[in-house]
């Protein structure tokens, strides 16, 4: 598959299937995924990899915090605010991947089911964490780190495979503390669910819009 087309192609997962990622597979994502570029080939990234039983346990937490409405205090603040073109575009998504989910506006019960599935990570197989160290400029390691995990979800597309960037699985840090042998020394940045996509789940499916170059680009000559 050209860069081109797995560039295009891609896009978030929101139902994995149950079938288990083979180790080296996700081996091979990573080891080449660390050529990704970072600031003076610093490489701050500090991954963890969570699958199996641990998985599992994250997941009942991880619900189970969003069920008890328990206040979040995430490594790094989540935002919110978004100036008008950009909320429009936020809610834009949510519309889509509730109407490809057959979920009514008003259907509150529905919506909560969502977002548990979401807090479960929509049964992915896999959860990938990326940490960088407190004493580091965060802002730029945080662009190092959008850097390894883009090229990250691209590689695991061209293998077949699926991935959804998830901020839902960073929002209570004292999970992954618990579970996980992260010190206290370092931020939780963002997760990633990877498995393999279900190819019949409409959520998977639906048209997704970008916005037109004129949008974004102002052309300097």
């Amino acid at each position: 598959m050209d860069i081109g087309t797995t560039i295009r192609e891609r896009r978030s997962i929101r139902k994995f299937t149950s079938d288990k990622i083979p180790q080296e597979t996700i081996r091979e994502v990573l080891e080449e995924a660390q050529w990704a570029p970072s600031w003076g080939n610093t490489q701050p990234w500090e991954i963890y990899v969570v699958t199996g039983e641990v998985l599992e346990k994250f997941k009942k937490a991880n619900m189970q915090k969003l069920m008890e409405e328990t206040v979040q205090h995430p490594d790094v603040p989540m935002p919110e605010k978004w100036p008008d073109a950009l909320q429009q575009r936020y809610r834009g998504i949510g519309k889509s991947v509730l109407s490809a989910l057959s979920i009514a506006r008003d259907d509150v019960e529905a919506r909560n089911r969502y977002y548990a599935d979401m807090y479960g990570l929509f049964d992915a197989p896999c959860l990938i964490i990326a940490c960088v160290d407190k004493d580091i400029c965060l802002e730029y390691a945080m662009l190092d780190v959008g850097l390894l995990m883009q090229t990250i979800c691209l590689l695991a597309h061209d293998k077949g495979l699926g991935t959804c960037m998830l901020a839902a699985a960073v929002r209570h840090p004292e999970i992954a503390r618990e579970l996980l042998p992260i010190p206290e020394d370092k931020v939780i940045v963002i997760g990633a669910a990877l498995g393999y996509p279900d190819p019949d789940a409409p959520v998977n499916l639906f048209e997704r819009e970008r916005a037109g170059l004129d949008e974004f680009v102002t052309w300097v000559s």
